[in-house]
């Protein structure tokens, strides 16, 4: 067994470390100038209450979502060492998760979600010249717009924008090799990474559980490739379109098929966020080789495997766009404090969309509850650029004929330093 309160007291050690050199380096600017050492992070907590037709006795909920401590050590004008570290839902260790819907009633052992402390980012960077530069190690995988824009201020809800949050990982973390640059306006990145395990895959979630967490090694019998191009048209406004090739089937943790199993994803997606006005929104489109052979095999699986055991759709579909409005702009003067100017009050609304089984292999069922419809209204109450309280209501709405509403209230709170 882990320990898993000696490696909790250990991270809290180097996090108390990287805490004392950053206090260090703000209170003396000149010292701050020299310094190789900078930290940043976030944090994010949440109450929500559910009025779920299908699920009547769910309970409200509050949860310490993640708290994410980003040191970097500056080795020379060159080299560069980051590192992200995640604390998620409050601490180490598993829990336990009764899920009727796809266990058929059966409690499940969540050892990979739930308790636990993620490293998502470890590499190193060497920047030669902006169109130019190499990152090696364990890497954020840059599919979608969260990857990108993953900050409690970077998105209207309290939660992750749900329709990408369902189809693929979010963070997406893999160990590899990354070319990366900008030519202007125009920003590249490619990378070479290990694989997903389609032993995860499932119905509700598609490939999501696929990213490799549940050993203590990932298997790169099969790698990935990643691509990613945003053009930014404005300072704090920008469109681009990502992709993801790669076989699932060899990362399985033993070799028990015969046939490939790829994984194609494209993503389209922007932002424009200019004085009042901030619009997001991402389309999303994935498919899955021999999606009926897979879930057969799947089938038959190991229950100390601790996976779904599902059908699995031969492609997803996923789309969002949220639009807000600052509403304390109306009463701003040219000649406003910068002290008012700091406070923004976001009135939002959002449509998500989004189906794991937009299309199906062979015998399996299109089962019509995974596809899902949302319109969330809310508020952000920005008291500081780094701080905001959150509060919205959600309408999910799902294909099915009878007991298809899903209601959620939700507050939070969301910080970045």
């Amino acid at each position: 067994m882990r320990k898993q309160p000696a490696n909790f007291i250990k991270c809290l050690a180097v996090w108390g470390i990287f805490m004392l050199v950053g206090a260090i380096s703000n209170r003396d600017p000149a010292f701050a100038e020299s310094n190789p050492f900078s930290v940043s992070g976030y944090g994010i907590i949440n109450y929500s209450h559910f009025d779920w037709e299908l699920d009547p006795g769910r309970r409200a909920a509050i949860d310490v979502e993640r708290f994410v401590i980003a040191p970097k050590y500056r080795i020379n004008d060159t080299i560069l060492l980051e590192s992200e570290l995640e604390f998620e839902h409050g601490g180490t260790g598993s829990t336990m998760e009764f899920d009727k819907f796809e266990e058929f009633g059966e409690f499940e052992t969540e050892i990979e979600k739930g308790g636990e402390v993620i490293v998502e980012k470890l590499a190193a960077v060497f920047s030669f010249q902006p169109s130019l530069n190499f990152r090696v190690g364990h890497i954020i995988v840059p599919v979608g717009l969260v990857a990108k824009r993953h900050r409690p201020q970077h998105y209207f809800t309290t939660t992750r924008p749900e329709a990408e949050a369902h189809i693929i990982p979010t963070i997406w973390h893999e160990t590899g090799v990354e070319i990366f640059g900008s030519f202007g306006s125009l920003n590249y990145q490619a990378q070479i990474v290990n694989g997903l395990d389609s032993t995860g895959f499932s119905s509700r979630h598609w490939i999501v559980r696929g990213h490799q967490l549940r050993f203590e090694t990932a298997n790169a019998e099969a790698p990935a490739f990643v691509g990613r191009l945003d053009y930014a048209f404005h300072e704090n406004a920008t469109v681009g379109v990502s992709g993801y090739y790669g076989d699932t089937a060899a990362n399985r943790p033993k070799p028990d098929v015969d046939f490939d199993a790829h994984v194609g994803i494209v993503s389209l997606h922007g932002f424009y966020e200019v004085n009042a006005v901030k619009i997001r929104g991402l389309f999303l489109w994935g498919t899955l080789e021999n999606a009926d052979q897979l879930s057969k095999v799947n089938r038959t699986l190991s229950n100390n495997l601790n996976v779904k055991r599902t059908p699995i759709g031969s492609s997803a579909l996923a789309w969002y766009i949220e639009a807000g409005y600052d509403i304390l702009s109306f009463f701003r003067q040219p000649n406003n404090s910068a002290k008012n100017s700091d406070k923004a009050l976001d009135v939002f609304a959002r449509y998500d969309f989004y189906d794991t089984m937009a299309s199906v292999e062979g015998i399996i069922f299109d089962n019509p509850r995974w596809e899902r419809s949302t319109w969330t209204f809310g508020i952000n109450y920005h008291v500081h650029p780094k701080m905001v309280f959150k509060s919205h209501y959600s309408l999910r709405r799902l294909a099915t004929k009878d007991k298809n509403r899903e209601n959620t209230f939700s507050l939070g709170l969301g910080f970045q330093y």
